[in-house]
């Protein structure tokens, strides 16, 4: 008779942080402000005699589900790493995936030009990276397209995981040399600085 694995959690957290963070996928500071933000959500209170599992242990439960797929995250091996019952696997997953939705437009939105959080992120490209960047608020690199069809050349091969036929966005702002011999540091720094913009994106790819 084994105990179940999520008991060892808080001491991951404690004292082993990457373990934690192999399992969940989130720091332990990230998860315990995802459980401040989600655990009043009405979705977690019922009038049932049968109370639910305490949320933030439905809460690990769906991060170790979100952060892995196949065979390895199976309803069945979740049982076994949780200690619970499948359908209280696949009820804790439905319940935080609404809890989150719900606060989807709190969390995810774009940055205003002049907010201080953009500002500190200019900070941080120019020091860490590529000061001619520092400007550039996006990387996009190799973001998955749904396609409608099945494409009629090369057909499975724009098959993925998901059962979706998919195309990478793969972009790239590039300076030509004509002759073949201008040093790459030189081209990104020339192509990195689009005139007359402020606040711009930048992508990158790779050819093919």
């Amino acid at each position: 008779m084994h105990a179940p694995q999520i008991q060892l959690l808080p001491a991951f957290a404690d004292h082993q942080p990457d373990l934690f963070r192999k399992k969940l996928h989130v720091n332990p500071d990230m998860f315990d402000f995802i459980l401040d933000h989600t655990s009043s959500h009405l979705i977690f209170q019922n009038n049932s005699p049968n109370c639910q599992l305490p949320v933030a242990l439905q809460l690990a439960i769906f991060l170790n589900c979100a952060g892995h797929y196949g065979n390895v995250i199976s309803p069945e091996d979740m049982r076994q790493w949780a200690g619970v019952s499948i359908g209280s696997v696949i009820n804790c997953t439905n319940r935080v995936m609404i809890a989150l939705l719900d606060l989807h437009d709190d969390f995810i939105f774009f940055l205003g030009a002049d907010d201080s959080e953009l500002a500190r992120v200019r900070e941080f490209i120019e020091v860490q990276m590529c000061a001619a960047w520092q400007n550039g608020i996006f990387v996009a690199n190799g973001s998955a397209m749904k396609l409608m069809t099945k494409p009629s050349l090369y057909r499975e091969t724009f098959y993925d995981r998901k059962c979706n036929y998919l195309l990478n966005c793969q972009v790239s702002g590039q300076q030509i040399d004509p002759m073949g011999d201008l040093p790459v540091a030189a081209a990104r720094r020339d192509a990195s600085q689009p005139p007359n913009h402020r606040l711009w994106a930048w992508t990158s790819g790779q050819r093919s």
